[in-house]
């Protein structure tokens, strides 16, 4: 009886002890709410401000003001450096610099004087502030800007519409002794072999060479069976417009002009699905701008090595379908698994095929990982070209 009264006592008292803790906390905000409402709005303020900052940080061309926008309604050609950007010897007109301010304050007067260092400023700004005037690097020439620190992270907005086919037929045309056919390379009639033409511009990124480590970078001892990026993988592609304007420049008159921008840049399509790992070039210790941007936007296989022995014997043209390549369109630009069939790819499994037995496998145990090509893709059902390969070798 005497422990029921005393917590009959204690939930008696419960009551009046809850409603002084509510008068000391509540009551001064009730009869003194200035300084309250004024911290409470102050955080409010904040966080607004946070994300107000952060919105202006990075410039993008795809917003849809600015894809209302022509390119020369911001950016004139050429830009007042030009000359000084690059060896007095190699210098042409070019957009080199980033637009005046008046191509931005006509839209964004506010954002400009917003806080003491607006954050639309650090688009191009280093450091902004009126003692800092100091810029990032134009992305244009691509070498320089690669090299600074903001360079080295970012990736363009724009994919850069280059019609193969035509170029193909040009250069190959225009090699030394060529008897203005694509069909022909030099003064001995002989038939022009495809790789010749497209080494012009495309080379090894990393080449093997005559040294004895495959390997990019030293990968771990017990790497085993594992993935580590090989050399002589990728192939490189041109930066910049230097190899452009030696043809399309005001004294040629070879149209696109240099001032048309938009006719080879255009805003990137959304990226397939790929096989690329963010985290693996920084742990391969791989900082190669060029190399990361080739493996990043790569859509099939990610452990085909052009310079493995048997592929170099081919042409290039065994794989790549010139005619069909559209480079501002990453969903036409897969090479066909059916280009694998000389030897990867048999009429039946007894015949050796590697991907008659990585398609066996997963028939066999569904969560088999075909991992000989694909790294990414190697929980993905079996798509149907690579059966239909199998398929058409068996004359199915």
């Amino acid at each position: 009886m005497m422990r029921r009264g005393r917590k009959v006592r204690f939930v008696s008292l419960l009551g009046p002890l809850v409603t002084v803790l509510f008068g000391i906390l509540f009551v001064p905000f009730l009869f003194f709410p200035g300084p309250w409402n004024s911290l409470a709005a102050e955080g409010f303020a904040e966080s607004n401000e946070t994300r107000e900052q952060s919105r202006w940080a990075n410039f993008s061309h795809s917003s849809r003001a600015h894809k209302a926008k022509k390119c020369s309604d911001c950016h004139k050609f050429p830009s007042a450096n030009w000359e000084n950007v690059r060896d007095e010897s190699e210098a042409f007109p070019d957009v080199t610099d980033y637009p005046k301010h008046d191509s931005c304050i006509s839209c964004h007067r506010t954002q400009f004087f917003s806080g003491s260092k607006p954050a639309i400023c650090s688009n191009c700004h280093v450091n902004p502030s009126p003692k800092d005037s100091r810029r990032h690097p134009f992305a244009n020439p691509r070498e320089a800007y690669d090299r600074s620190q903001k360079g080295k992270s970012s990736f363009s907005e724009f994919a850069v519409r280059f019609p193969h086919e035509m170029h193909v037929a040009m250069m190959g045309s225009n090699i030394e002794g060529g008897q203005g056919e694509v069909t022909f390379a030099k003064a001995s009639f002989r038939p022009l072999v495809q790789s010749e033409t497209c080494s012009m511009c495309h080379q090894l990124t990393v080449p093997l060479g005559d040294g004895d480590e495959e390997y990019v970078t030293p990968p771990p001892k017990d790497l085993g069976d594992g993935f580590w990026l090989k050399k002589g993988t990728f192939m490189s592609s041109p930066i910049g417009h230097q190899q452009c304007f030696t043809c399309h420049s005001a004294d040629s008159g070879i149209e696109p002009a240099p001032a048309n921008c938009g006719a080879c840049h255009q805003l990137r399509p959304a990226e397939l699905e790929t096989d690329f790992d963010a985290g693996a070039p920084k742990r391969m210790s791989i900082e190669d701008k060029m190399l990361v941007a080739s493996w990043r936007t790569r859509d099939s296989s990610a452990t085909f090595r052009h310079e493995f022995f048997s592929h170099m014997e081919m042409d290039c043209t065994s794989c790549h379908t010139i005619s069909g390549i559209r480079t501002a369109d990453w969903s036409a630009n897969s090479v066909n698994v059916a280009s694998c069939k000389n030897c990867h790819i048999t009429a039946t499994s007894d015949d050796g095929g590697i991907l008659n037995y990585e398609i066996d496998s997963r028939k066999e145990n569904p969560k088999f990982r075909c991992t000989k090509c694909h790294l990414g893709y190697s929980d993905l059902p079996v798509p149907e070209s690579h059966t239909r390969a199998i398929e058409d070798l068996a004359g199915n």
